[in-house]
């Protein structure tokens, strides 16, 4: 998917990602119907697995923002959208990789592939500099 399409569904992957993990804390962790009186208590409590797609959750929270200011400053900038495109499937495929080293309790491989996807949204704004 090319142009303006593929800018948006990547940004929309991006922001469901995090959703994606949230389902899988709380499935293994047991969540119940009334747990969701207070889902965060209930997900702040659980261990092993559950633990660690809850933190893969919040991590990709905590990334977002960069992300996404990436991909809509270099549109904006005029940035070429196979220079957007690249990287934000990159980030994408590096951040599900990066869930998968998580959930799989596999530390030194997911610092890595962290660094790999945060460095997507870093070069995309290095990119956008150098061509305005």
């Amino acid at each position: 998917m090319q142009g303006i399409n593929g800018i948006i569904l990547i940004i929309i992957i991006a922001c469901l990602l995090p959703y994606i993990f949230t389902l899988i804390a709380k499935s293994t962790g047991g969540f119940q119907a009334k747990d969701n009186q207070n889902p965060r208590e209930f997900l702040a409590k659980t261990t092993g697995l559950s633990a660690r797609a809850n933190a893969v959750q919040q991590n990709s929270f905590e990334s977002l923002p960069l992300f996404i200011a990436a991909i809509l400053m270099a549109e904006y900038m005029v940035i070429p959208e196979r220079f957007i495109l690249t990287l934000g499937w990159a980030y994408i495929v590096f951040r599900v990789i990066y869930g998968i080293c998580y959930l799989a309790n596999w530390a030194t491989l997911r610092s890595i592939i962290w660094l790999f996807s945060i460095l997507c949204p870093i070069f995309l704004f290095v990119i956008t500099i150098k061509m305005t």
